[in-house]
């Protein structure tokens, strides 16, 4: 049963109040406190529907603890009761985030009345907050290859970076080794932001020949090169309204750069062979395995690239920097690889996962995926610190 909580430091008056209240709303629990901080020590515990304060009272006043309990709770909903020589407190109590004020003697109509449309306020502003928490649930979710598994703090710091920068359209430029663990991050940037219900297109930038990325990013009419039977859409207007990672960006040609950098600055392509463009609305994400700034000095990158992609720098660390997350991980892929093969998932020892752990991971959460995977198949179950020693190389 939901709770009403009245202040107030008459006796004779909040019993009036419970009375009179408790007949009209049968439904709700009323709980007394006779003054301000009797009051805030209840609100500490526990979450009302309603607080009915009066102003002036001994300890902690009603403007005081309107203050105080609205830091503490935010949502928490309030109506005054006023004398007429504080009408002006009353008035500021309402700019302060209080719903409504009645003054004393108290009319029992208007009372009702207000007390009644305070707590459909109240009901109203937690069916928003439980559908923007749906909505905020909804946009986090993310394919579970994606899935960002640990608890490390470097790993809640990069968590932490994506909630801030995601609703944003800012770019991201995602750095680190391979195998880290960098796509996952771009996944989930565009999982939680704004254009969650677009398309995100991905481009391996190493994948595709110099001769042709051109080609794979802008489009191409028929007849523009060998090969170009038909006209072709390109990636970033494939990815129109949602995000296009470029992966691997430190593999990309310096005219291809010339090309996207032209793209980022005027939010246009051109397709190979056409004097056409097409306006496209994408939020670009990149990420690299190279130090850029030495890639840049060595003049195989373009500096002025290099800024415009980089509005955000998110670091994903190696493995080995985050090994307290290698238990987590080692489970989590078990139950994976098991669901693939169609096999009850496979347990490992204390002793194996301590021996997984010292190693050294150079390939990184990928590395450490192809082991368990081998480990599963081959190994015992539980598998064991000696099963590792006999499938996996140090």
């Amino acid at each position: 049963m939901q709770k009403i909580l009245i202040v107030e430091d008459e006796k004779a008056i909040s019993g009036v109040l419970v009375s009179i209240l408790s007949d009209e709303l049968s439904n709700y629990e009323f709980i007394v406190a006779e003054d301000g901080l009797e009051a805030y020590k209840l609100l500490e515990k526990e979450d009302f529907a309603l607080v009915i304060s009066d102003i002036k009272m001994p300890k902690l006043s009603g403007a005081e603890l309107l203050k105080q309990a609205l830091q503490l709770k935010p949502d928490t909903t309030f109506v005054m009761i006023s004398g007429h020589a504080d009408i002006d407190t009353a008035v500021d109590c309402l700019k302060n985030g209080a719903y409504d004020f009645i003054s004393k003697p108290i009319d029992i109509n208007r009372l009702i009345t207000s007390v009644r449309n305070a707590l459909d306020k109240g009901s109203l502003q937690k069916t928003n907050q439980h559908l923007k928490s749906e909505n905020t649930t909804l946009k986090k979710k993310v394919n579970k290859k994606y899935q960002m598994i640990g608890e490390s703090a470097a790993l809640k710091k990069i968590q932490e970076m994506i909630e801030k920068v995601a609703p944003s359209d800012a770019r991201v430029l995602i750095t680190g080794p391979n195998g880290a663990g960098k796509e996952l991050v771009a996944h989930a940037i565009h999982a939680q932001s704004d254009r969650s219900k677009g398309p995100m297109i991905e481009v391996n930038c190493a994948a595709i020949p110099s001769e042709l990325i051109e080609s794979e990013l802008f489009g191409h009419v028929k007849g523009s090169f060998t090969g170009a039977i038909k006209d072709k859409q390109g990636k970033f207007e494939l990815a129109n309204n949602g995000t296009i990672f470029l992966d691997e960006i430190g593999d990309m040609s310096l005219i291809a750069q010339a090309k996207v950098l032209r793209a980022l600055q005027e939010s246009k392509v051109s397709p190979v062979g056409s004097d056409k463009e097409i306006k496209v609305d994408v939020r670009v994400l990149a990420a690299t395995n190279k130090d850029m700034a030495k890639e840049i000095q060595a003049g195989k990158f373009r500096e002025d690239l290099y800024h415009r992609l980089s509005v955000i720098e998110i670091y994903v660390p190696p493995l080995d920097e985050r090994k307290e997350d290698i238990k987590m991980l080692i489970d989590h892929f078990a139950k994976t690889i098991a669901d693939e093969h169609g096999t009850a998932p496979k347990q490992f020892d204390d002793k194996a996962v301590k021996a997984l752990e010292d190693f050294s991971w150079t390939g990184n959460i990928r590395e450490l995926r192809n082991v368990v995977e081998r480990l599963v198949i081959l190994g015992a179950n539980p598998v064991t610190a000696e099963d590792v020693a006999s499938f996996v190389r140090k």
